[in-house]
C-alpha cells in the first residue's frame, strides 16, 4: 500500500488522451497495446504490422488500395470470444483489419480534426456535476497504459463515491446492457456534430465530416452492420466515448429542462454511479437517462440497476467487499484455491479475482516439495473455466504447478486432459492460445486448431481478409508473420514470468 492510500499519487505519471497533440494521439492509438488490449502472451505484437501499414498509407486514403468495398466481405476483422461465465454469455474480441485501422487512426488524428474531436469533449464535460473518468490514459512511466487506467479508476470512481458520501445520502448503480455491441454507428456522426445537423440532407452523406468517416469505417469492417462497433482496442473504447460523450450532453440539457439540480453522477464507460439527496431525484435521472440511451439505440440494465442509502459501502465492488470480509487466509495452498474458488463461484470473472490469483502466483513457492500437485492444478483448471478472464493468470500458475523449479516436468496426458475439460464449452480460441504459451517451451510438438497459433507454429493462416484490397505492397504488408516475435518465442520458459501476465503491477495492486 501506499503512505497515503487515500491519495492518488499516479496522476503525474499518465495524461489523458485530451491532452495529446494529434501526432502523440496517432503514435499512441498505433502502440501494440492500443490496438488490441486484451491479455496474449507477449510474442504475440501487432506493432510491426502496424507501422509497416502505416509507412505505406503515410496519410493517403485507403480508397487508393481497395479494388472492392470491404463490407462486401466476411472475415475482414479477426474475432476472437471472451466468455464472462464459462457458458452461453459470449463477447467478441476482434483484431481489427490493420488496414482499416491505420486509416482510421489517420483520419482522425488529421491536426484540425483531432482538434475538432477535443473540442467536442470539452462540450460533453461543461456540467462537472456528471463527470467522466473513462478516457483513455497514457502512461508516463514505465507501467502500462492499462496499469494506469486502473489506477484513475480507483482514485475518480472509487475512492471520489466514497468522498461524495460527505454530501449525498443516495447513491444509484446502474450500467448499460451490451454497450459496444448495441452502439449504432450513425450516432457517432450524431455525437460529433448533433443529430439535428446531420439529419440535414447535404449533411447526412458527407463524407468530409469525421463522424461520418468513422461511422463508414466500422461498417466496413463489419459487413456493413450499423449495430455494434468491435471491442477489444483502446480506440474503440476511445469511439465509444464519443457516443457516450454525447449522451452525457444530452442528459445535462435534459436535467436543466427539468429543473433537477442536487446531484453528482460518475460514469466509468457504461457504468453509471449516481448521487443524490433524494430518492425520487435518482429515479427520475434514471428515467431521463433511460429515454436519452434508447434514442441512441442503447438501454439500462435493468437487473444491474441498484439504488441504496449506504453510500460508503456501494462505493466498493460487491467482490472486493466480500474479499476483504474473509477473516484468515490458510497457509495451506489447497485451501488458498478452494477458497478463492468459491469466491470465483459467487463473483464470476471480477477483478479482484484476477488479483487475487495473481497475488497466488505470487506466493507460490517450491511447488517440487509437494507431495501431490494434481488437486491444485484440478481446481486452477475450473477457475478459469468458469472465469475465462482469469485465463493468463490461471495458466501462468499452472506453469509452476507442472514445471517445479522452471524445469520442464509437463505432460501430453495432464495437458490433454485440460484440453478435454475446456473441449465441453464452445469458441476456445483464447484458451489455445494460453494453452499454446504453456507448452512451447517443453511440447513443441502440440497443435491446436486456433488460426493464431498455427500462425505462431509457422503455418501460412489468413487472419484477416484481404480480398477487398488490390495486390500490390499494402496487401503484402498485411503478413500475420509479422505478429510473432520469433525471439520471445524462443525465449519462452516453462514457467510463465509474472510480467508476462499480470496488469496489476506491483505499486498498483492494492488498488484492485
Amino acid at each position: 500500500m501506499f503512505k497515503d492510500e487515500y491519495q492518488d499519487d499516479q496522476t503525474q505519471f499518465r495524461r489523458s488522451i485530451l491532452e495529446l497533440s494529434s501526432e502523440e494521439a496517432r503514435a499512441f492509438f498505433l502502440k501494440n497495446e492500443s490496438y488490441f488490449n486484451a491479455d496474449l502472451p507477449d510474442y504475440i505484437n501487432f506493432e510491426r504490422i502496424l507501422k509497416k501499414v502505416s509507412s505505406i498509407l503515410d496519410n493517403s486514403r485507403i480508397d487508393n488500395y481497395r479494388s472492392a468495398n470491404p463490407n462486401d466481405y466476411e472475415g475482414v476483422n479477426y474475432k476472437l470470444y471472451s466468455n464472462k461465465n464459462g457458458k452461453y454469455d459470449w463477447r467478441p474480441l476482434e483484431f481489427i483489419h490493420p488496414a482499416l485501422y491505420v486509416a482510421l487512426v489517420n483520419a482522425i488524428t488529421e491536426d484540425s480534426v483531432w482538434e475538432s474531436i477535443k473540442a467536442r469533449f470539452s462540450l460533453f464535460s461543461t456540467d462537472l456535476r456528471i463527470q467522466c473518468q473513462s478516457l483513455p490514459v497514457e502512461s508516463l512511466d514505465d507501467t502500462i497504459d492499462k496499469a494506469q487506467q486502473v489506477s484513475k479508476w480507483w482514485a475518480e470512481i472509487e475512492q471520489r463515491s466514497i468522498e461524495l458520501s460527505l454530501e449525498y445520502d443516495y447513491t444509484f448503480h446502474t450500467d448499460i446492457t451490451d454497450c459496444y455491441g448495441s452502439i449504432y454507428t450513425h450516432s457517432i456522426p450524431w455525437a460529433l456534430h448533433d443529430r439535428e445537423f446531420i439529419k440535414q440532407a447535404d449533411n447526412k452523406n458527407d463524407q468530409e465530416l469525421i463522424g461520418n468517416i468513422i461511422d463508414k469505417y466500422i461498417r466496413n469492417m463489419r459487413t456493413g452492420q450499423t449495430n455494434g462497433i468491435p471491442q477489444g482496442s483502446v480506440l474503440m473504447d476511445f469511439i465509444a466515448e464519443m457516443v457516450l460523450g454525447y449522451a452525457d450532453l444530452l442528459l445535462t440539457h435534459e436535467l436543466e429542462v427539468e429543473k433537477i439540480s442536487d446531484f453528482h453522477i460518475l460514469r466509468y464507460r457504461d457504468d453509471y454511479r449516481i448521487f443524490v439527496n433524494n430518492p425520487q431525484v435518482g429515479d427520475k435521472i434514471l428515467k431521463a437517462l433511460t429515454e436519452i440511451l434508447i434514442k441512441l439505440g442503447m438501454k439500462l440494465n435493468a437487473s444491474k440497476t441498484l439504488s441504496s442509502d449506504d453510500v460508503i459501502t456501494n462505493s466498493l465492488k460487491r467482490d472486493k467487499l466480500a474479499w476483504m470480509s474473509v477473516p484468515q487466509i490458510p497457509n495451506n495452498l489447497q485451501s488458498q484455491l478452494m477458497l478463492i474458488y468459491q469466491h470465483s463461484l459467487s463473483y464470476q470473472n471480477s477483478g479482484s479475482l484476477c488479483r487475487i490469483l495473481s497475488q497466488f502466483y505470487q506466493n507460490l513457492g517450491d511447488v517440487s516439495k509437494l507431495r501431490n500437485v494434481n488437486p491444485l492444478i484440478s481446481i486452477i483448471t475450473e477457475i478459469a473455466l468458469i472465469n475465462p478472464r482469469t485465463l493468463p493468470a490461471c495458466v501462468s500458475i499452472l506453469s509452476k504447478l507442472m514445471n517445479p523449479n522452471d524445469t520442464c516436468m509437463i505432460s501430453h496426458e495432464l495437458i490433454g486432459k485440460i484440453q478435454l475439460k475446456f473441449s465441453k464449452v464452445p469458441n476456445t480460441g483464447l484458451v489455445d492460445i494460453w494453452l499454446q504459451r504453456l507448452t512451447i517451451p517443453c511440447l513443441k510438438e502440440m497443435k491446436y486448431s486456433e488460426p493464431v497459433c498455427q500462425v505462431v507454429e509457422g503455418d501460412s493462416v489468413q487472419i484477416w481478409n484481404n480480398d477487398w484490397l488490390s495486390k500490390g505492397k499494402l496487401r503484402s504488408a498485411i503478413n500475420p508473420e509479422l505478429m510473432v516475435i520469433k525471439k520471445k518465442q524462443k525465449q519462452a520458459k516453462p514457467v510463465i514470468q509474472e510480467n508476462e501476465f499480470s496488469l496489476f503491477l506491483r505499486q498498483i495492486a492494492d488498488y484492485y
